[in-house]
């Protein structure tokens, strides 16, 4: 499949950039000294927790937004957007909402810890608390969109929202022309496959490698299987990363395909270490889903010695008993 059948294009994504000018932050890539001399290789960081809602789903979500203002006015979504979210891109769908004047509702699963749910309700969205994962949430999504006529932003599947995301390939391939390889989070698609968009456009040297939990991780069985397969959600450090990719998926399932040059999963006491490592010795405070690529990095899972790597830190919402849960696991 082509880019243009998925419609993540190069252009796009520069459209993209263009839209969310305001709303998410241009992010610094930084070089940790200590990892370099641990993995024998140039390590770069991607800060995407320095978004103003601390993640990167601010740029999809504020892109499509942007987008559907832009096409339709503002009126046609006065009756609000709504999402079903594992916390991030609730949080995202509520800030660029409330900055372009437009209702938001955020529906979450139990499984959802309270600060991200404290967090969405704060910037003024509905929140609303649906069954036991995110499929039973977007129950609830399909519900209001049949019955209000509300519009919704979905997570990842969607050619806006991924074009969004491959904002931060635009900046790793300004800020490191010459990066040998980028370690992303794969969960649903739209954060791996944008930054693969932008990047193999630019440089399709550059290797692209995935990294999934353990358990849980549906869009890696779904490419096993070569087509979306429903997979059992799992409670985990790395909570954001939970959730399926929607057996209609429309446009990331042919995306990571098209884009990922490997693919590795890692455990839950692997992202524990990771965690840790990140606040101990590079001060940074990252939820278990942005430290899956170190976690694969100190697994041995990924080869690195002598690359320049740069590692997508996709966000900050850890609860503060995650966190303690994530000491405990490696004895710290």
């Amino acid at each position: 499949m082509t880019h243009s059948e998925h419609a993540v294009s190069l252009a796009s994504i520069y459209q993209a950039r263009r839209r969310i000018a305001g709303q998410a932050v241009r992010t610094p890539l930084v070089r940790s000294q200590a990892l370099s001399r641990r993995f024998d290789a140039e390590i770069l960081l991607k800060l995407e927790t320095l978004q103003p809602t601390g993640a990167f789903k601010l740029r999809g979500a504020a892109n499509m937004i942007a987008a559907l203002v832009e096409r339709h006015g503002r009126e046609a979504l006065a009756v609000g957007v709504v999402t079903a979210s594992t916390g991030n891109h609730g949080r995202a769908v509520a800030y660029a909402a409330a900055r372009l004047g437009v209702p938001a509702t955020v529906c979450l699963s139990r499984l959802v810890p309270a600060n991200k749910v404290a967090a969405i309700e704060a910037l003024g969205a509905e929140v609303r608390r649906v069954g036991e994962s995110q499929d039973e949430a977007f129950g609830e999504v399909e519900r209001l969109i049949r019955e209000r006529g509300m519009t919704l932003i979905p997570p990842f599947d969607d050619p806006l929202i991924a074009a969004g995301q491959g904002t931060i390939g635009l900046e790793l391939m300004e800020d490191a022309p010459d990066l040998d390889r980028v370690v992303v989070a794969l969960s649903g698609g739209g954060l791996l496959g944008g930054i693969g968009a932008a990047v193999k456009a630019i440089r399709p040297e550059t290797r692209l490698t995935g990294v999934s939990l353990s358990r849980g991780a549906a869009m890696w069985q779904s490419l096993q299987a070569g087509r979306p397969v429903a997979v059992e959600e799992v409670e985990s450090l790395a909570d954001s990363l939970g959730g399926g990719i929607g057996l209609d998926n429309c446009c990331t399932f042919a995306l990571v395909r098209e884009v990922m040059d490997q693919h590795h999963q890692v455990s839950e006491a692997a992202i524990a270490r990771a965690m840790v490592d990140l606040l101990e010795h590079e001060k940074l405070l990252v939820e278990g889903a942005a430290a899956v690529g170190l976690a694969a990095l100190c697994e041995g899972g990924i080869d690195v010695r002598g690359q320049r790597v740069a590692l997508v830190l996709s966000g900050n919402g850890v609860a503060l008993e995650t966190l303690d849960r994530a000491r405990a696991l490696c004895g710290r």
